[in-house]
C-alpha cells in the first residue's frame, strides 16, 4: 500500500487505539487528535488523505469540525466515526460518509485474536 495518512479525532483513548491498531495494521500511517481543534491544527499542518472523527468531541460537535476541516483541505475526505442510531441519517449530510461503531472498545479488537 503507497503511503497514506489518516487522522483520527476522538475523545476516548479506548477508541483511538483501537483505531490506530486496525488501521496500522492495515498499513496506514496514524496521526490522533484527541479534541477538534486539536484535529483541525494537525489537518493544517500535516497532510493527511483522510479523516475518522468522532462526532461528539468535548470542544465542539463533529459538523462543525467538519464544516472547518472542508474549509482548509475540501478534498479530503471526512468520515463520522460513531455508534449508529437513529440521527445517523441527519449526520450524513455533514460526512463523506461514516465508521460504525458498537459502543465498546472491544468492538474493534474482537477479530484479531484468531
Amino acid at each position: 500500500m503507497s503511503h497514506v495518512r489518516v487522522l483520527c479525532v476522538e475523545n476516548h483513548v479506548e477508541y483511538l487505539e483501537a483505531l490506530r491498531y486496525m488501521l496500522e495494521a492495515a498499513g496506514y500511517e496514524v496521526v490522533a487528535a484527541t479534541t477538534g481543534r486539536q484535529g483541525v491544527s494537525v489537518l493544517k499542518n500535516q497532510p493527511v488523505q483522510g479523516v475518522l472523527l468522532e462526532y461528539d468531541l468535548p470542544d465542539a460537535t463533529g459538523a462543525s469540525i467538519r464544516a472547518e476541516m472542508k474549509r482548509i483541505k475540501p478534498a479530503v475526505p471526512v468520515l463520522l466515526f460513531a455508534g449508529v442510531g437513529s440521527q445517523t441519517p441527519f449526520l450524513l449530510r455533514f460526512f463523506d460518509s461514516y465508521l460504525r461503531h458498537s459502543g465498546k472498545p472491544e468492538w474493534a479488537l474482537q477479530d484479531l485474536d484468531g
